[in-house]
């Protein structure tokens, strides 16, 4: 039975990210196989819908984590991975590459690691600097393919996951959501009034994307699908 993946409230001011990143991943789901190793698995929100595809998951993450350590191999993404080679069939990583510091050697890593499949990685672009100071870089769709094919994948899709106005009402939500500061009563009320229109604004956008004829150029990230050459 599939998982709940990442849990959101349509109170927050943004759970059409949160709903993005789930649909996104059950629509990838056809290209999941055998043993997956989910590289900076956090809490593993994932693990249950791959397994209705998978034989079975790996997760990895590293010992200093924000969240709370539920990795079956504790490694730093950003050195060589204490695993043997072509061991993997698919190699997941979800919102990660935009913390390491080096993500050519995750790249290399991912690459060394699988047997011959395929490597499915979502990423942010146009999105707000989050669980700092662990947070380097923004990928361009042709950054994100000269850093794969340099490792040495093939077959190279990329997608945007939103268009214009889905990043820009999110960027919104996430600005004015500073403002929901002092004292209880005063933070209540002033999220009291700031739901409706986090909440609409969040149900329209996606509608208002289809006004959007270049998605790819203001998106707010992206879904990677590559294959080991």
């Amino acid at each position: 039975m599939a998982g709940k993946m990442h849990k959101f409230s349509y109170l927050d001011d943004n759970w059409l990210a949160l709903k993005i990143n789930n649909d996104t991943t059950r629509r990838m789901l056809k290209y999941i196989q055998g043993t997956v190793y989910d590289l900076g698995c956090g809490e593993r929100p994932y693990e249950p819908d791959i397994l209705t595809v998978a034989q079975k998951y790996i997760g990895v993450d590293w010992g200093e984590t924000l969240h709370t350590l539920k990795a079956d191999i504790v490694a730093d993404l950003n050195k060589p991975l204490p695993i043997e080679s072509s061991v993997a069939d698919t190699v997941t990583s979800f919102q990660v590459m935009e913390h390491l510091c080096e993500p050519q050697v995750f790249l290399s890593e991912a690459y060394r690691i699988l047997k011959g499949g395929r490597i499915l990685l979502t990423v942010p672009f146009q999105w707000w600097v989050h669980e700092a100071p662990y947070d380097y870089f923004r990928y361009t769709p042709f950054g994100l393919k000269y850093l794969f094919e340099k490792a040495g994948f093939v077959d190279v899709e990329i997608a945007p996951s939103g268009g214009f106005f889905v990043m820009w009402i999110l960027k919104m939500n996430y600005f004015s959501s500073r403002f929901v500061r002092g004292p209880r009563p005063l933070r209540l009320l002033i999220r009291s009034l700031l739901i409706p229109l986090w909440f609409f604004d969040q149900v329209f956008a996606p509608y208002l994307d289809t006004l959007d004829r270049k998605p790819t150029l203001e998106a707010p990230g992206y879904v990677v699908l590559v294959r080991k050459g």
